[in-house]
């Protein structure tokens, strides 16, 4: 029987520009699919629900992501509380306010903190672990996960346990950064494990350290929680109060500076799909040590990650150890010992204003998505697909008109003073300054091609006269 549960907190922050071009600012890597057909951030919801030791979960994230992250979170059938926080302050804010609400509830909350992104495939060996963990939390302990080396990785931190003295949760000599590939090679054969990055600890003794080594964050956090406020179905931090926290990660903040460390090492498999090579590493390869993915052909060619999506037909011949990913409106080629340089051509495009660099041509919203098909120096073509209920904004332009090609489904359109029901092959026009809403009142998604047409074609030409997911920007 268990009688101490524990909170899951999944943090939701980073945007992952490794992994451009399929992770993007505005649609980073824990919500799209790279390891399977679900997203990694849906792999750890499933993660911290496998087991009766967890309660239901908190996800923090922000603005941005708040409906791809209740919807994603809806698909895998969990129950969540998701905090939206107004600024991004690094992980030791994020965990200082997720501290402070759970001990509203509960005096003795535990807490296991895990990153969005990560993928851990063996699913009961993680719930084992965190069993034992918690023993070690409930007596004060703030313990991470340390996973036992497969290779001298220099892209992971490590951690120097103590001598273990009789249980398995071991007392922590020291963090040390990511190390040269010497270094990590000695670490290694030294014993060291890897730093996973995720913790788990009663919420007193956090926010107890916290207090002792960042007051500023604690204060901050504490503020932020007393001046939250309910939005649909999630929960807002006060902006003022948490915009107060330096941006610091729990490592700096707490986890090398306090003496209540201490590890657990495991042997399960892990990682934090950090570039194009881990990806490659993490999957099952063919008999040339290729992992293809998408309509993609090659000759010649081994120990590659060729990943296309879409409809795009990519083909590779005569090449070794490269990485090659094609999406609709960008494509990568790498050297696979160079993945990690991805994050410095993704900050060269956002220099040069490539807007590749931030978004794709597919943009999601709370009621679906849009996709960019065909444009010109006055017209526009998208494709629209709006999820059951859904429903855009009461709008008008200024300076464009819009018609509407129903391809699936039912649409209800209001026009001024008008509403209609536009089925599958009708149209629909919208002049120029129109009052307008479109909304799907069917059980299926409603698909359909905008034609746009006007001197400017911005997203910021929208004046949002009303707006049933409270968005305040053109969106």
């Amino acid at each position: 029987m268990i009688e101490q549960r524990v909170t899951p907190v999944v943090l939701c922050g980073g945007a992952g520009t490794r992994l451009w071009p399929v992770s993007r600012e505005k649609m980073p890597k824990h919500f799209v699919p790279l390891i399977g057909s679900l997203t990694t951030f849906q792999q750890v919801l499933d993660r911290v629900s496998s087991s009766p030791l967890f309660a239901k979960p908190i996800i923090i994230t922000n603005d941005d992501f708040r409906f791809v992250a209740a919807e994603q979170t809806r698909a895998r059938g969990v129950e969540a509380t998701i905090i939206l926080e107004p600024v991004r302050r690094d992980s030791a804010a994020a965990i200082a306010a997720a501290s402070e609400f759970v001990l509203k509830a509960d005096a003795n909350a535990i807490l296991l903190v895990v990153a969005a992104d990560h993928l851990i495939p063996d699913v009961a060996a993680f719930a084992e672990a965190c069993k034992t963990a918690a023993g070690a939390a409930a007596a004060g302990s703030i313990v991470t996960f340390g996973v036992e080396p497969t290779y001298p990785a220099t892209s992971y931190g490590y951690i120097n346990a103590k001598p273990a003295d009789g249980g398995v949760v071991r007392g922590v000599t020291a963090f040390v950064e990511k190390p040269n590939e010497a270094k990590a090679a000695d670490y290694v054969k030294e014993g060291y494990l890897w730093n996973s990055g995720n913790f788990m600890f009663r919420a007193d003794v956090m926010l107890r350290e916290l207090n002792r080594f960042e007051p500023d964050i604690a204060a901050a956090a504490r503020g932020a929680v007393e001046g939250m406020v309910a939005d649909l179905d999630f929960c807002r931090l006060s902006a003022s109060a948490f915009a107060g926290a330096p941006r610091k990660s729990i490592d700096y903040a707490v986890m090398e500076r306090t003496q209540h460390a201490a590890v657990l090492p495991v042997s399960f498999r892990w990682s934090d799909v950090g570039n194009w090579k881990s990806v490659w590493e993490v999957q099952d390869r063919d008999g040339s040590g290729n992992v293809i993915e998408g309509p993609a052909e090659v000759v010649k060619t081994s120990n590659s990650l060729i990943r296309s999506d879409e409809t795009v037909l990519t083909t590779v011949v005569g090449v070794d150890d490269i990485i090659v990913v094609a999406t609709a409106d960008a494509v990568l080629v790498a050297a696979k010992h160079e993945a990690e340089r991805v994050k410095d051509l993704v900050e060269q495009l956002k220099a040069r204003n490539r807007n590749e660099a931030l978004e794709h041509r597919r943009i999601y919203r709370p009621w679906g998505f849009y996709q960019t098909a065909d444009s010109g120096g006055r017209y526009q073509v998208k494709r629209l697909c709006v999820h059951p209920g859904g429903r855009l904004s009461l709008q008008k332009h200024f300076h464009r008109a819009e018609h509407w090609v129903v391809v699936h489904g039912t649409a209800e359109v209001t026009v001024g003073d008008e509403v209609k029901l536009v089925h599958e092959n009708e149209s629909i026009y919208v002049p120029m300054g129109a009052v307008h809403r479109l909304a799907n009142p069917g059980k299926i998604p409603l698909e359909l091609i905008e034609v746009q047409v006007g001197s400017y074609l911005g997203e910021d030409d929208i004046v949002r006269l009303d707006d049933v997911y409270h968005r305040h920007t053109a969106a």
